[in-house]
């Protein structure tokens, strides 16, 4: 049962990495618009023509929100978040696991979950009125907000992932690695 979960988790954690290196473009993405967004407001002094939008200033704010949305579940899966670990560092890799489990279980899965529940309405009006941006030339809202949604699950699915190999460790299992 246990090499059918990692198996599993492996096929979580293949989508996960593909998911992190798209969200790297948009990082590359973020800045060239961003860059714009800085030169055209001061070339557009220069010509008298206006180069900057709210559209493009949105685009940025919208490709920031995708980044840390959808790189969370990638950040998880490559250990890169933030921990404060006092006594995490002395414990054994059995110990570890066992705690990566015991959070995993007790605070990001339900944690994700409330962000999913509470968000949910929100969404489903953004949707059924099809929000836009009040600013003049601003961009829907709608699907900036479905991103808060996504962004959870893809996070709820790296979290069972992680609880997956943290299981086996914790179990004893050391090579928690599927091999294809």
């Amino acid at each position: 049962m246990l090499r059918i979960l990692l198996r599993i988790a492996h096929a979580i954690d293949q989508f996960t990495a593909w998911i992190g290196k798209f969200t790297a473009w948009l990082v590359l993405a973020m800045v060239l618009i961003g860059g714009w967004n800085v030169v055209g407001r001061y070339l557009g002094r220069l010509v008298g023509q206006n180069l900057a939008s709210n559209g493009l200033l949105e685009a940025q704010w919208y490709l920031f929100d995708l980044v840390f949305l959808l790189g969370a579940a990638y950040t998880l899966q490559t250990n890169d978040h933030v921990r404060v670990d006092i006594f995490y560092k002395s414990l054994g890799d059995r110990q570890r696991a066992w705690v990566n489990l015991l959070g995993t279980c007790l605070f990001l899965l339900p944690f994700c979950g409330l962000v999913i529940f509470y968000s949910w309405e929100s969404v489903l009006n953004s949707w059924q009125i099809w929000e836009t941006s009040p600013d003049p030339g601003g961009l829907p809202r709608y699907p900036i907000k479905t991103m808060i949604i996504v962004g959870f699950v893809l996070l709820i699915l790296q979290g069972i992932a992680e609880g997956i190999k943290n299981l086996a460790i914790a179990l004893g299992h050391a090579d928690t690695e599927v091999r294809d």
